[in-house]
């Protein structure tokens, strides 16, 4: 009767690197960072909020911005419901017009977590 040998198999050892020593978002801020993302995902909104900010007065009046940009009032209208919707600006009727201006304290949060820590490719486990 012949043995038939199996061959040597090595274990390889089975490493899993460590997770985060930390918390994970909670559900309720990820969804809020998550609407703001969605909101500046578009160039419209983008060019919106850097006009906002760097207006002079800290505000600027509905009536100036869709020259400003090149949209309609309807086309204004609908962008910044978005980004009032997301929390980052503010709006106060004047007579007939809106006037919007940024809330500091909303773009704070996106920049706190924009400062997330990257890790160097040289710190991988794995």
């Amino acid at each position: 009767m012949t043995n038939l040998a199996t061959p040597h198999t090595h274990a390889v050892e089975d490493v899993c690197c460590p997770g985060a020593d930390c918390e994970l978002l909670p559900r309720e801020q990820a969804d809020e960072l998550a609407d703001v993302f969605k909101a500046l995902a578009d160039p419209t909104r983008v060019r919106l909020l850097q006009y906002l900010a760097e207006s002079q007065s800290g505000t600027a009046c509905a009536c100036h911005l869709p020259t400003a940009l090149g949209v309609s009032q309807p086309t204004l209208s609908f962008h910044m419901r978005k980004l009032h919707d997301a929390g980052l600006v503010t709006r106060e009727k004047r007579g007939r017009w809106v006037h919007y201006s940024i809330r500091p304290e909303s773009l704070a949060r996106v920049r706190g977590f924009l400062a997330l820590p990257a890790h160097r490719s040289g710190d991988l486990c794995c």
